[in-house]
Order: structure tokens, then C-alpha cells, then sequence
């Protein structure tokens, strides 16, 4: 397989990418089969996962939005595999946190609020990447704060 066809089959979400309508959502469906078995590997292992989803995801959402000719091609999902990686990040490994966390990201990935618009702004895979980044940031804080005021106040 070329550099530029790997680039696209992983950007693309394995092909997930593809999907005629809400490849985003689909995107984002696909990447609770990657972090459902890895929250259960442990804090080091997932970080290390998540790591590389985000280091290898510049270049190659850079490279198939290049290809394609689009600053940020809705086929390309990568983005939102990662993003739902920050997103299950510090969720706890049950149904119920992933499908509130897979809820939130979606929501703040297609509201973008301050400063998720400007975050896909960026240049090539930057852009592509970050705006997902903290879309999933927000989620993940959302639900700490939540967990926080209802258990952690006793």
C-alpha cells in the first residue's frame, strides 16, 4: 500500500469515512471499537494509544485533505477517532459514560464552541486535528466536573 493510500485508509477511519451521511458520527461510533478495549488496559497503556492516534493523526489528515483537495474533507474521521480518545480519556469504563461522552463530543464538535472554530482555522492536519482535540476536551471536563460535584463533595 502507497504513503498516500495508507494516509487516506487511515484518515478515512478505515473506510468508515466514507459513509454517505454523518461520516463525523459514524467516524465517532467507529472509535468506541478502539477505546472500549483499550480503557480497560489502565491509565499508561490508553495514554500511549490515544498518544500515537493524535501524533500520527497530523500528518495524515494534513496529507488525505491534500489528496482530496478540501481543508477538512467531512470523509476524513480520523480526526474524531482521536477526539473521542480525549473524550473517553477520564470517563469511567461503563456504557452509560461512553454513550454521555460519544453525546458531548459530537455536540461540541458540531457547535465548536470559543475556541474550537478557531482551532480548525490551523493549517493542514493542525486544524484538522485540534478542533476534535478539544471538543473531546470539553466532554471529558464536563463529565469530571460532573462526576466531581456529585461524588467527589461528601
Amino acid at each position: 500500500m502507497t504513503r498516500d493510500r495508507f494516509s487516506l485508509w487511515l484518515a478515512t477511519g478505515l473506510g468508515v469515512g466514507w459513509a454517505p451521511r454523518a461520516p463525523g458520527t459514524m467516524g465517532s461510533l467507529a472509535a468506541l471499537a478502539l477505546w472500549w478495549p483499550a480503557g480497560s488496559w489502565g491509565p499508561g497503556p490508553y495514554a500511549l494509544v490515544l498518544a500515537v492516534a493524535l501524533i500520527v493523526g497530523v500528518p495524515v489528515t494534513g496529507r488525505a485533505a491534500e489528496l482530496l483537495g478540501r481543508h477538512d474533507p467531512p470523509m476524513v474521521v480520523w480526526d474524531e477517532v482521536a477526539g473521542m480518545g480525549v473524550a473517553l480519556c477520564a470517563v469511567p469504563h461503563r456504557i452509560l459514560w461512553f454513550a454521555l461522552a460519544f453525546g458531548l463530543f459530537r455536540l461540541f464538535d458540531i457547535v465548536k464552541p470559543f475556541p474550537i472554530a478557531r482551532l480548525e482555522a490551523l493549517p493542514a492536519g493542525y486544524g484538522i486535528m485540534l478542533d476534535d482535540v478539544a471538543a473531546g476536551a470539553y466532554a471529558a471536563l464536563l463529565i469530571q466536573g460532573g462526576l466531581w460535584m456529585t461524588h467527589g463533595m461528601t
